[in-house]
C-alpha cells in the first residue's frame, strides 16, 4: 500500500527552475513527498546532463531560464526517453507544437499540493 504522506516516495524528479528562492522551495515540497530530487538546475546544459544520468521518474520544468534559454530541449530530451514532465511555468505561453501542447502546466504560483498531485498523476 502506498504511503499517502509520501505519494512521490522513491521517484526521482528532476526539477529545472532558474529562480533561486522558488528552486528550492520545489525541491523541499519534492523531499517532503518522499521523492528523490535530481537539481534543481537552471540551464539547458545542467538539465541535459543529469538527463545522461538516467533513471529519472519525472521532471518539473519552468519554461523560461535565464539568459534568455527556453527548456524545450530539455523536454525534447525526456519525452525520447519516455520520462513525463510538466510545465511549471509563471509564462501563460508554452510552445503549442504538437509535441508540448497537451502536456500538464501548473501555472505559477502554485503551492505544494498542487505540485505533488501533479507529478502523482503523471508518475502513476
Amino acid at each position: 500500500m502506498p504511503d499517502t504522506d509520501q505519494p512521490l516516495s522513491g521517484r526521482r524528479i528532476l526539477v529545472v527552475e532558474d529562480e533561486f528562492l522558488i528552486a528550492m522551495e520545489v525541491k523541499r515540497w519534492l523531499l517532503a513527498a518522499g521523492a528523490n530530487v535530481a537539481g534543481p538546475v537552471s540551464s539547458v546544459n545542467q538539465a541535459l546532463d543529469l538527463i545522461e544520468d538516467d533513471g529519472l521518474d519525472a521532471a518539473v520544468l519552468d519554461v523560461s531560464l535565464a539568459r534568455q534559454q527556453q527548456v524545450y530541449p530539455v523536454a525534447d530530451k525526456l519525452g525520447a526517453l519516455g520520462v513525463p514532465y510538466l510545465f511549471a511555468t509563471a509564462n501563460v505561453w508554452v510552445s503549442d507544437a504538437p509535441e508540448y501542447r497537451d502536456r500538464p502546466r501548473l501555472p505559477k504560483p502554485f503551492v505544494e499540493a498542487e505540485l505533488v498531485r501533479a507529478l502523482s498523476s503523471l508518475v502513476r
